[in-house]
């Protein structure tokens, strides 16, 4: 399932006085976002594993390298997560 808050937030984060900003002082730019506290701890401990299963896979590798994570890392991270959980069809 997809977090819209989450969402939100890393493609805020696209512009890039927001992501000097993220960087400069990230508590005070995820203060802005209502995140689920749970969510919001994921990514403070950098959790690649657990925030794969909630955004765009795009939108977490824009994230991951925007914040610093070299790709190297991103990649192994990801990779040790195991394949994304099958998205449900929706029939109207």
């Amino acid at each position: 399932m997809r977090d819209y808050r989450l969402s939100k937030l890393f493609f805020d984060l696209q512009s890039p006085p927001a992501a000097d900003a993220y960087r400069a002082d990230r508590a005070q730019v995820l203060d802005r976002y209502a995140l689920k506290p749970e969510v919001r701890a994921a990514v403070e401990r950098d959790d690649v594993a657990y925030l794969s299963k909630l955004v765009n896979p795009y939108l977490l590798r824009f994230y991951f390298l925007m914040s610093g994570m070299p790709e190297d890392d991103f990649l192994r991270k990801i990779r040790a997560a195991g394949p994304p959980a099958r998205a449900e069809a929706g029939h109207g």
